[in-house]
């Protein structure tokens, strides 16, 4: 069996370790346009921040391609997907054939067109290796930077770099930071610490045109900067399917076992869709735990191991200037709100289920009970929701299920 993959980032290594775990023998071609061994690329500002360095952010050891018998060609970009033809065809020209196919090309920043913007030097995005170091490279300490967008990738770049320059400013259209993973009272709160930190927002506000050095505002203010940061968002990339014959609406089209409606074209990770568990609606979930899911179920397929990934849930964990933060799930339902002055949390629940959950300082330990509560569907009457609330613990679950879960 030939296997042939597109990609290098987390769905692509699940792939690989999916298919290991079934096919010890058939060959496995991975390709990828980024030259680097596979990172991890929510890393990215903790090298600007000075907190990880290139050989700590390596997703796998170096020696990973060859214990995984991968031949990996990378810094090679595939141009087209013939699937007629069972082949790939690369920009150097050279064709490569497969049996089965896993296309994992992630997403790129989506950069609006702004008038004036694409007079602007110092910019940049901020989704990539390459992406950092080319910021980095142009950083001073007299820098001062203008952020758009005030979601995770532009706020994890600023948090990377705040310390290296003279200010950050950050403009969003929406009037809350983080506006897909928070609700407004817990972004509120990170705002706060943010602002605390020397940062300072233009929300529910943007960029209306460029001149040189100067950005002018939507509300008819202005801001002065040396380097922009585009992070408005990301596009998956679906063309080499979509091209192909493919079906993809905002991401690639895939059913539960990760395969296209192209014959034998399986696809993974921040460039396809999935269903969310916890509404039922198909959309794009780019995070780096369903991207591995998804590609090591797509892999197991591939081989020939009947597998599902079904249990899609838009997680997200991280730290913003030592502020730590969990949100899982979705705000659908009764929102449950706690809040003190060292933490917030806001449980929502529709339909007896935990849909969601937001977590925001010190409250996080053993908040995988939580999600474990959304992706199981375990019905609320069945544990003491209300112990599980003030701190996630085994006693919460009835004897049964604690029986089940030591086991």
């Amino acid at each position: 069996m030939g296997y042939v993959i597109i990609g290098n980032s987390a769905a692509a290594i699940g792939c690989v370790e999916g298919i290991r775990r079934v096919d010890k023998e058939g060959e496995i071609t991975l390709i990828a346009s980024e030259k680097h061994h596979t990172y991890s690329r929510p890393l990215i500002s903790y090298l600007l921040e000075g907190k990880t360095d290139l050989e700590r952010m390596k997703y796998r050891p170096d020696s990973f391609y060859r214990d995984m018998g991968v031949d990996a060609r990378l810094g090679v970009t595939v141009t087209a997907l013939c699937p007629r033809e069972r082949k790939v065809v690369c920009e150097n020209g050279e064709e490569i054939p497969y049996d089965k196919l896993l296309v994992a090309t992630g997403s790129a920043p989506f950069v609006p067109e702004i008038p004036g913007l694409e007079r602007v030097e110092g910019k940049f995005t901020f989704l990539s290796l390459a992406d950092a170091q080319a910021l980095e490279a142009a950083l001073t300490p007299e820098s001062r930077v203008f952020i758009l967008g005030a979601g995770l990738i532009g706020l994890k770049c600023a948090e990377g770099i705040a310390g290296r320059v003279k200010s950050v400013e950050i403009a969003d259209l929406a009037p809350q930071i983080l506006p897909s993973i928070l609700d407004e009272r817990a972004a509120r709160r990170v705002q706060n610490h943010l602002e605390r930190q020397g940062l300072r927002f233009h929300l529910g506000d943007t960029a209306a045109r460029f001149e040189k050095g100067r950005a002018f505002l939507k509300s008819g203010g202005t801001v002065d900067f040396d380097i922009l940061v585009v992070a408005v968002g990301v596009r998956p990339n679906v063309s080499l399917v979509k091209d192909a014959g493919g079906q993809a609406a905002r991401g690639i089209v895939t059913d539960d076992t990760g395969l296209t409606t192209l014959p034998d074209v399986y696809a993974a990770g921040d460039c396809c869709e999935s269903v969310d568990l916890t509404t039922g609606e198909r959309r794009v979930l780019a995070l780096l735990p369903n991207a591995y899911l998804q590609g090591e179920c797509a892999g197991k397929n591939m081989a020939g191991l009947p597998a599902r990934f079904d249990q899609a849930v838009a997680m997200n964990a991280m730290g913003l200037f030592g502020l730590h933060l969990i949100t899982a799930g979705s705000c659908r339902g009764e929102a449950l709100v706690q809040e003190d002055g060292g933490a917030y949390k806001a449980f929502f629940v529709e339909d007896g289920l935990l849909k969601g959950y937001i977590l925001v300082g010190d409250c996080l330990e053993n908040a995988g009970v939580y999600t474990a509560l959304i992706r199981e569907r375990t019905p609320l009457s069945t544990v003491d929701f209300g112990l599980l609330r003030e701190r996630p613990q085994f006693l919460a679950f009835s004897r049964e299920k604690r029986r089940e879960m030591f086991a």
